[in-house]
C-alpha cells in the first residue's frame, strides 16, 4: 500500500548495512542532502558508503537526525561516530557538513540548527529504531512528538546520554524518503508496532507512513 509503512527483510545485518550504504550512496550520487543517524547500528554502512565511487561529495550535504549534548570528540557523540567512519575519509567541503552543536547550551544550539535547516528537504533521512520505538531522539510519549513550529528541540531522553537535540517530525514529513535501519531479534516488537500504525507510544509510527521503509534482517522481521 503506497500510504503505509514499507517493509524491507533481508538475510543478516550485513546485507541490510550494504542495502542502507546503497540508497546512501544514490542519494549522494543526486547531489542530494542526506541526514545521518546515530548509535552503532549505522557504522557498518558509513564505512562501506565512504568507499562507495562516483560520488561528487562536494556536492552533497550531510545532516544529523539527532545528537547527545556532548563536545563532537565525545564518544557519545553522532557526529565522532560518522567522523571516523565517513566524513575523515571523504573528500568533501566542510561547510556541507551540518553538525548539531552538543556541546552548546541545548536551547540555542536546537533554534540554531532548525535555523540552518530551514528551507531544506532531505533527499534521505536515515534513522534508527529502539525496541522502544524511539526514532531520531524522539522518544515514547515525548512531549517534542507534538512539536510542529519548530524544526529542532532539546529533549531529556530516557537512555543515557538524557539530555541530546532531534530534528522533529516536520523534518521527516518533507523528506523524500526516510529508511529506517533496523536490523536484530531486539527490534522485532517495535517494528510489529510501527507497522500496525501510528501510535505515540511507538514515536517512529508516525514517520510518514508512504515514504518510510523499514529495513530489517531475517531475525527482526516480525
Amino acid at each position: 500500500m503506497a500510504d503505509a509503512v514499507q517493509l524491507a527483510v533481508v538475510s543478516d545485518p550485513e546485507e541490510a548495512s550494504v542495502r542502507a550504504a546503497a540508497a546512501l550512496a544514490a542519494a549522494a550520487r543526486a547531489g542530494g542532502s542526506i541526514s545521518l543517524a546515530g548509535s552503532n547500528t549505522p557504522r557498518r554502512s558509513y564505512e562501506l558508503l565512504a568507499a562507495e565511487p562516483g560520488i561528487d561529495w562536494s556536492q552533497v550535504h550531510i545532516w544529523f537526525g539527532d545528537e547527545r549534548c556532548v563536545p563532537p570528540d565525545d564518544s557519545d557523540s553522532n557526529y565522532r561516530m560518522a567522523e571516523e567512519t565517513l566524513i575523515s575519509r571523504i573528500d568533501i567541503p566542510a561547510a556541507n557538513v551540518h553538525r548539531i552543536r552538543g556541546e552548546d547550551d541545548p536551547d540555542a544550539a536546537a533554534a540554531a540548527y532548525a535555523d540552518e535547516i530551514a528551507g531544506v528537504s532531505l533527499d534521505l533521512a536515515l534513522l534508527g529504531l529502539g525496541p522502544d520505538g524511539h526514532t531520531a531522539s524522539l522518544f515514547p510519549d515525548s512531549p517534542a512528538l507534538d512539536v510542529r513550529d519548530r524544526l529542532a528541540v532539546p529533549v531529556v531522553a530516557s537512555k543515557p546520554p538524557p539530555r541530546r537535540i532531534t530534528l522533529t517530525f516536520p523534518v521527516f514529513e518533507r523528506a523524500s524518503a526516510v529508511l529506517v535501519l533496523a536490523p536484530g531479534e531486539s527490534k522485532a516488537d517495535a517494528i510489529a508496532a510501527v507497522l500496525r500504525g501510528p501510535d505515540p507510544h511507538y514515536p517512529a509510527s508516525l514517520l510518514p507512513a508512504g515514504r518510510t521503509t523499514i529495513l530489517t534482517d531475517t531475525a527482526g522481521a516480525p
